[in-house]
């Protein structure tokens, strides 16, 4: 069974307590619980953690590709639009990341419209709220069997 990392950067421990009418009342670990279960019906072990510390973010990312994951769904909450560090740990590995938001960060302050890890992503899946999650998974999974789009 493969290894995929669920990683949530600063701010998403206070998931169903922060600003609820923007991300829910669904909490972090209720949220890690549902994708695990998910994450194994589809033959896969997900592996949650959440730092608040952009070292940890980096050292996990890290960790992952040596550990010889699958695969990252990767929520960098505000590191998205300015950590070049965690842009450049993305980068150094070859592992697929799919970026996700709970939010559609380009309908929000402009300062959130810019993510400098997109580049370095196969995807990033923004505005859904949780679901986002869901098809983040959904996304990884068909990302790392190879499966594609029918052209029709």
């Amino acid at each position: 069974m493969g290894k995929i990392l669920l990683l949530n950067g600063p701010n998403l421990n206070r998931l169903g307590k922060r600003e609820p009418d923007i991300y829910g009342r669904v909490t972090l670990v209720e949220l890690e619980q549902k994708l695990e279960n998910a994450a194994k019906k589809k033959g896969y072990q997900l592996v949650s953690a959440q730092s608040n510390h952009e070292g940890e973010l980096i050292d996990s990312i890290h960790k992952a590709a040596d550990d010889e994951y699958c695969g990252i769904i990767f929520n960098p909450g505000a590191f998205t639009h300015y950590s070049y560090s965690i842009r450049d740990a993305i980068a150094s590995v070859s592992i697929p990341v799919v970026e996700v938001h709970i939010s559609n960060i380009h309908k929000r302050e402009a300062f959130r419209h810019q993510s400098v890890l997109a580049a370095e992503t196969i995807g990033q899946i923004v505005g859904f709220g949780l679901f986002g999650y869901e098809l983040a998974l959904e996304a990884l999974v068909n990302y790392i069997k190879g499966v594609e789009l029918d052209e029709d």
